[in-house]
C-alpha cells in the first residue's frame, strides 16, 4: 500500500490512515518506540515535537503551533506543565511520545513518564548548553536505564556554538561525537534523521520481567519473591497498566494514560486499582493524536488512556498499576504484584490561600474543590486568620506549582486571591504532651502515617509499605506520639515546649558561567549553605553542588541568584532529608498581640535580623492610628526587636495663640489622658494588602 507523507486532505488522511493503522496491526509486530524528550526551559522541545507531528502526518488534524502544549499558561510561558502524550506512525513503525515537564517541581511525574518509555531525546541548545533542569531529568533517565539520543537544537542561530555544545554532551554522557545529531526544529532541518534515530537506537518494549528484574525489585518497597515473568492467571497472562498520569475531563470523568506493561486491555473488562483499592470497569479505551481516539484494545507494550469512570484523580493515583485477569483471593494483598515505584504526592511547600474580598469565600471552597478534581497533588484544609479571615492553607509541590494554582484560581475562576508567605513542613518534638491538643486526640500520629513524614523520625523500612495505615499507626504509636509536624508558624507550640526541631534540607545545583562563581559563592553565605563540590562542564561553564535548608531557599534565592548572575544561571533542586538545628519560633507582636500569620521558624543566629527586618516592613505598611502602635519581634515571651509607628496627633492648641499658659497645659493633659485611654481601648486596623506588600519585599 503506498502511503504519501505530503498529503494535506483531511478526508483523504483519515481514509489512508485507517487502512495504514490496519495493515499496520497485521503486519507489524511489536514495531513500537515509545519515548520522551528531556530539555531545559526554551530549549526548543515543543517546537521540535510540533515537526515529528509534521513530518508523521499527524497534524494534520491540528491547526496550532505548540500543540502539545494546551493551557495558555504553558504557551504564554514556554514551559511545560501538564504532560501530554501522543501516537505517530513513521515508517511502519508506532512511536509513542510522552511530552514531560522538565521543572523539579513535577519531578515523580516525570518519574513515572520516564518509567513507562525506553528512550530519551536529550535536547540541547546549542547556543546555552547543558542546563541544571537538564542535568536533573537526564540522571532520572539513567537511573531508569533508558536509551539516551544526544540532540542539539538552535544551530541555526548566530550565537550558536555547536562544536563546543557537542563536548560538552560528550563528557557528560560518554557518547561519541558521531552519536551526537544536530538539528533545528524552527526550520525542520535534519529533524527526520532524529525519528531514524528513535528507530535503531531505542529497543522494542521489553516483557514485564526484563523491564522491571528482581534486583530491582528488592529495592522497591512492593518487592516480592515471586517471580515477575510467572503467568498468574489460567489460560494466559495478567494484564498489568502503569498509570503515569491522570486527567479529570468534564464529559468522560477521570482518564487514565497508562503503559500496557504486560498483557492486554478492554473496555469493560474488571481490573484492580493496586494502591487505591478500588475495582473498575474501563467503559473506553484508546490511544492520543493527541486527541481521544478510541480503539478495542490497548497490547502490551503499547501507550494509551483508560475512561476509568471515577469521580475524582485522587481515585486513580498516579505511578498505580491497574490489574486485570487475575483470580484475586478474598482479603488478598496485592502489593507484591504492583509495578515498583509508586509514592504518595508530597506537598514539600505551604502557603496560606484567602480571598481578597472577605464574602467570596463560598465562591473560593467551590473554586478549590473543582481544581482539586485535576490536581491531586494539591492539599489543603480551613483555616482562620484575624487578619485576612476565613481561608485554607494550602500544599504544593514547589514553587512553581504554587504560583500554578494561583493563575489557575484567577483565570479559570475569576478568584483574586492572597497567598501568603510559602513556608515548608517542619518536623516537632514536644516536652508536654498534655499541653498540645493534636498529640492528646492522637491526631498527630495519624497525621504522620499518612502524610509519610513517619519515615524519617522512625527510620524507612519497605516492608512497612505492605501495611495499612492502621497498622503502622498501632506500630509506631509510641515513638511519633511526641512529634507533630506544623506548616507555619502559627501551628508551631510555644518555644518552651519544644524538645527538638528538624527541616527539610535540599540537594541543589547551580550551572552558571565561571566568570560568576564569586557572585554565587557569596550569595549561598546567607543560606546556610554546605559545599559539597564543583565541576567544569567546559573551560566557562561550572557545576556547583550544595546542600541547603529548603525553608530558607525557597523564598527569594531563585531570584537574588538571577539578579547576581544576570539571568544567566541556572538552579534544580531536590528533596534530600530532615536534619535538626537549632532552630526556633519568631513571633510577630502589633500592639501587644501575636499576628499568627506571619510568626514563622528561623534559626537563631538569623532571628533578630528576620525580625528586624520584619517590624521595620510593619512600620512603613501599616497605616497611623490616633494612638501609638509599638510593632515587636519576640522569642520566647523576650522581645529582641521594636519599632512604633507613632500616633497622628491633632494640634490642639493651635487656637489658643495668645491665651495664658495654664490653658494650653490643660488641653495638651486632656489630649494626652485621651490618648492613653485609646490607646488601652483601640484595635489596628491590619490592611488586607499587607500581606502582598510583604510578599514582595
Amino acid at each position: 500500500m503506498f502511503f504519501c507523507q505530503k498529503i494535506r486532505c483531511k478526508k483523504c488522511y483519515k481514509l489512508l490512515y485507517c487502512s495504514y493503522s490496519l495493515v499496520l496491526s497485521f503486519w507489524v509486530v511489536k514495531k513500537i518506540r515509545n519515548f520522551c524528550i528531556i530539555a531545559h526551559i526554551d530549549h526548543g522541545k515543543s517546537t521540535l515535537a510540533d515537526r515529528f507531528l509534521e513530518l508523521t502526518a499527524t497534524s494534520t488534524w491540528i491547526s496550532n503551533t505548540q500543540a502539545l502544549d494546551t493551557m495558555d499558561l504553558e504557551q504564554e510561558r514556554g514551559i511545560t506543565i501538564k504532560l501530554t502524550p501522543v501516537r505517530m506512525q513513521w515508517k511502519w513503525y508506532e512511536f509513542n511520545l510522552i511530552d514531560t515537564p522538565g521543572h523539579v517541581d513535577f519531578q515523580y511525574e516525570v518519574s513515572r513518564s520516564l518509567a513507562a518509555v525506553e528512550g530519551a531525546i536529550l535536547l540541547v541548545d546549542a547556543s546555552q548548553g547543558i542546563q541544571a533542569q537538564t542535568l536533573s531529568v537526564l540522571y532520572a533517565a539513567m537511573e531508569h536505564d533508558l536509551t539516551i539520543i544526544p540532540v542539539l537544537n538552535k544551530i541555526d542561530l548566530p550565537a550558536a556554538d555547536p562544536a563546543r555544545r557537542a563536548e560538552e554532551l560528550e563528557k557528560l554522557i560518554g557518547c561519541d561525537a558521531d552519536d551526537i545529531i544536530a538539528v533545528s526544529a524552527k526550520t525542520g532541518n535534519n529533524v527526520e534523521a532524529v525519528l531514524d534515530a528513535v528507530i535503531k537506537r531505542i529497543d522494542d518494549p521489553d516483557t514485564y520481567a526484563g523491564k522491571y528484574p528482581q534486583h530491582l525489585w528488592k529495592n522497591s518497597p512492593s518487592w516480592s519473591p515471586r517471580p515477575a515473568d510467572t503467568p498468574l492467571a489460567e489460560g494466559g497472562q495478567a494484564t498489568r497498566a502503569l498509570i503515569f498520569d491522570s486527567v479529570y475531563d468534564p464529559y468522560k470523568g477521570v482518564v487514565s494514560y497508562v503503559k500496557m506493561v504486560q498483557g492486554e486491555l478492554r473496555a469493560d473488562q474488571k481490573v484492580d486499582l493496586i494502591y487505591s483499592h478500588t475495582t473498575l470497569e474501563p467503559t473506553e479505551v484508546g490511544h492520543f493524536t493527541p486527541r481521544y481516539v478510541s480503539d478495542k484494545i490497548l497490547s502490551e507494550g503499547q501507550i494509551g488512556y483508560v475512561v476509568t469512570g471515577q469521580k475524582s484523580v485522587r481515585d486513580a493515583k498516579i505511578g498505580d498499576t491497574m490489574l486485570g485477569n487475575y483470580p484475586k483471593k478474598k482479603g488478598e494483598n496485592l502489593t507484591p504484584l504492583a509495578v515498583p515505584g509508586f509514592q504518595v504526592a508530597k506537598p514539600f511547600i505551604f502557603a496560606g490561600i484567602y480571598p481578597i474580598e472577605t464574602s467570596d469565600y463560598p465562591k473560593l471552597v467551590k473554586a478549590m474543590e473543582k481544581l482539586t478534581l485535576n490536581d491531586s497533588a494539591v492539599s489543603y484544609e480551613p483555616e482562620s486568620s484575624t487578619a485576612l479571615g476565613q481561608g485554607f492553607r494550602c500544599g504544593f509541590l514547589g514553587t512553581l506549582h504554587m504560583d500554578i494554582v494561583s493563575e489557575r484560581l484567577r483565570r479559570e475562576f475569576g478568584m483574586e486571591t492572597i497567598f501568603t508567605l510559602p513556608t515548608v513542613t517542619y518536623l516537632v518534638r514536644v516536652k508536654q504532651y498534655k499541653s498540645v491538643e493534636k498529640i492528646e486526640s492522637w491526631h498527630n500520629v495519624k497525621e504522620l502515617v499518612a502524610s509519610w513524614l513517619y519515615k524519617h523520625i522512625v527510620g524507612d523500612h519497605p516492608e512497612d509499605d505492605l501495611l495499612s495505615s492502621a497498622a503502622l499507626v498501632e506500630k509506631y504509636q509510641e515513638q511519633l506520639r511526641p512529634w507533630l509536624s506544623v506548616h507555619s508558624g502559627g501551628e508551631t507550640p510555644e518555644n518552651g515546649l519544644m524538645e527538638e526541631i528538624r527541616e527539610p534540607w535540599a540537594k541543589v545545583e547551580i550551572v552558571g558561567p565561571d566568570e560568576y562563581a564569586g557572585a554565587i559563592m557569596s550569595l549561598v553565605q546567607d543560606y546556610r549553605w554546605v559545599m559539597q563540590g564543583m565541576e567544569y562542564l567546559d573551560t566557562s561553564r561550572v557545576v556547583w553542588r550544595y546542600d541547603m535548608p529548603m525553608g530558607e531557599m525557597i523564598v527569594d534565592f531563585y531570584d537574588k541568584l538571577k539578579s547576581s548572575t544576570k539571568g544567566y544561571a541556572t538552579m534544580n533542586y531536590d528533596f534530600w532529608h530532615y536534619q535538626a538545628d537549632d532552630l526556633c519560633k519568631l513571633d510577630i507582636y502589633v500592639h501587644g498581640d501575636v499576628v499568627e500569620s506571619l510568626s514563622m521558624i528561623v534559626h537563631k543566629d538569623k532571628a533578630y535580623y528576620t525580625g528586624k527586618n520584619v517590624v521595620e516592613s510593619l512600620k512603613e505598611l501599616i497605616p497611623k492610628h490616633l494612638f501609638p502602635i509599638p510593632l515587636q519581634a519576640g522569642v520566647g515571651g523576650k522581645m529582641i526587636a521594636r519599632e512604633t509607628i507613632p500616633a497622628m496627633r491633632k494640634d490642639v492648641i493651635a487656637k489658643c495663640y495668645g491665651w495664658d499658659i495654664s490653658r494650653k497645659r490643660k488641653l495638651l493633659e486632656k489630649q494626652k489622658e485621651g490618648k492613653k485611654k485609646m490607646k488601652a481601648m483601640g484595635k489596628v486596623n491590619v490592611p488586607n494588602d499587607l500581606f502582598i506588600k510583604m510578599l514582595k519585599r
